[in-house]
């Protein structure tokens, strides 16, 4: 009862705030929609598997799940639901489920209305997705679900004194697939045992990525074969403000911006840092690229294959809300450079470790990076090295939920 009056009373906080948010008011239009778009959408002779994620970056972690079934079994149909507009938006076209759309809240009606709508063979909740309606009665109906890529901490609600009801959402999963042991230690203590170790399902699709990499012509001419490169990704105004002055600098690099936010007032304000010849992608000719000493991307699809054409990269994101993704860099062998807010990403804390990945707490850090990577051949090597091999050597966690698994 409690659980459910903090739902509607959630219901109705989102309701009030969708009349001041495009954001929250696309994704309450959405929500409504979405018993719509399965009752039309739907065929009730086939037998679907629905993921569940929040936002884009669950979906990720899903993602190669969802692939492999695709291959593996093709003769189940991929329900795939968001609760995050960021998601939905950018994945509403996702060519790998058969119907993208999002998840109602969590209300008992929604949930039974929902539920007998998509009629599940089997469902599979991303990371922190606990919706105790959901769960219940998936569990209650026999349809077997997966937690997948999940992590606990003891701060979290399930290992808490006032959690002690709301933990009992955990044992409607028919198994947990966690990232580390300390998960598993944690759910042992309140009497959830069938887990199992798996890591992240990311590194797997960071390889995936790299083995289908697109070549991309303008690139490898701007690049040439006398100057090292920075690749900076998902970049922000503060990190641009830490290696645009240093690209300044240094005639002896090139550099590569894909920056986080493409539009027209961002794309200004970089090119108005930059002191040396720039290019847009969207314009780049075989003559003026190579000509650039900075090639600014302008438009979205190319970061994970630009990447394979840096010495070095930088990730964005780290002096402001969290760093953005380390692995689709680190997995062609190259050292990457980030900001301090990294600490609640496990694969930049593992990066550390080994040497591929470099924190840096600002200009005078990257400075000092920079100088020892562009002029030390053997620590560059190492360190790009360290982080190719960190990838590998944390790979297979689709094996592992696949023996798990029945289909």
């Amino acid at each position: 009862m409690i659980y459910n009056l903090a739902i509607y009373l959630y219901v109705s906080a989102v309701r009030l705030a969708a009349l001041f948010s495009k954001k929250v008011s696309r994704m309450v239009k959405g929500e409504k929609d979405a018993l719509s778009v399965l009752k039309r959408r739907i065929d009730p002779q086939a037998e679907y598997i629905w993921f569940h994620a929040a936002s884009l970056g669950e979906f990720e972690q899903g993602r190669p799940l969802i692939e492999l079934i695709r291959k593996r079994f093709p003769q189940y149909k991929i329900l795939q639901t968001f609760f995050s507009p960021s998601g939905y938006e950018v994945r509403k076209d996702y060519k790998g489920a058969d119907i993208v759309c999002y998840l109602p809240l969590d209300t008992p009606r929604n949930v039974r209305r929902f539920v007998d709508a998509a009629h599940p063979c089997m469902a599979f909740f991303i990371k922190y997705e606990f919706w105790k309606n959901y769960l219940s009665e998936l569990h209650r109906r026999g349809v077997p679900v997966y937690s997948v890529c999940s992590i606990f901490r003891p701060g979290q609600v399930f290992f808490r004194w006032y959690g002690v009801a709301y933990r009992n959402v955990l044992k409607c999963f028919s198994h947990l697939f966690v990232q580390n042991e300390e998960s598993v230690r944690l759910l042992e203590k309140i009497g959830v045992t069938d887990t199992t170790v798996v890591g992240d399902t990311r590194f797997d699709r960071v390889l995936e990525i790299c083995k289908e990499a697109k070549e991309l012509p303008l690139v490898e001419m701007f690049k040439g074969s006398n100057h090292r490169t920075l690749v900076a990704g998902s970049s922000w105004a503060p990190d641009e403000d830490i290696f645009i002055p240093y690209f300044n600098a240094h005639p002896e690099m090139k550099l590569i911006i894909a920056p986080h936010v493409i539009d027209e007032s961002h794309l200004q304000e970089i090119e108005s840092k930059l002191q040396r010849p720039a290019v847009r992608y969207t314009q780049a000719t075989p003559e003026n690229v190579r000509q650039a000493d900075c090639l600014l991307i302008d438009c979205f699809g190319l970061l994970s294959s630009i990447y394979r054409y840096g010495e070095i990269s930088y990730i964005g994101g780290g002096f402001g809300v969290s760093i953005h993704n380390t692995l689709e860099a680190a997995v062609y062998g190259i050292p990457v450079i980030f900001g301090p807010n990294n600490y609640k990403f496990r694969e930049a804390q593992g990066l550390k470790a080994c040497g591929g990945g470099l924190e840096i707490q600002g200009e005078t850090d990257f400075r000092l990076q920079m100088d020892r990577l562009l002029s030390e051949e053997a620590y560059l090597l190492s360190a790009g090295k360290a982080a190719g091999g960190y990838v590998k050597d944390n790979a297979g966690a689709l094996g592992k939920i696949m023996r798990v698994v029945r289909l």
